[in-house]
């Protein structure tokens, strides 16, 4: 896997958001890696934003994309709250039906933990929507 590399500066805002966007660049290559094609990333309808939107075979996915640098205050998964999951869901009713045409929906997760060198573990939680 080919991985972008990122400059962090001291702040710890800008250090969270280059996390965010480093897990964001990383997620859409890992996605590509195992046979997705990205439909789109950071896609809004109003307030809701979901991170990406993939496809693979006959099915469209919609995955809410959580980086950590550690798991030293917990898994990055475990940042998707219930509030998350409602309008993660609800961001994508509203794709579906601006864009027809897919048999099957899935929601799902995909946290990355990066280590000390940016060198990310990928976990993916499939059909997160029950």
């Amino acid at each position: 896997m080919n991985f972008p590399h990122t400059n962090l500066t001291n702040n710890s805002m800008a250090k969270h958001n280059e996390t965010g966007k480093l897990g964001e660049a990383l997620a859409k290559i890992w996605a590509e890696e195992h046979g997705y094609f990205v439909r789109d990333q950071n896609w809004r309808y109003g307030k809701w934003e979901i991170d990406m939107i993939a496809s693979k075979g006959d099915k469209l996915h919609f995955f809410e994309v959580k980086t950590r640098r550690s798991n030293r205050y917990g898994y990055p998964e475990e940042l998707v709250n219930r509030n998350k999951l409602y309008h993660f869901i609800g961001a994508g009713a509203a794709y579906i039906r601006r864009h027809r045409g897919f048999r099957w929906v899935r929601y799902d997760i995909l946290s990355i933990t990066l280590d000390q060198h940016d060198k990310p573990s990928f976990f993916l939680i499939e059909d997160v929507y029950f």
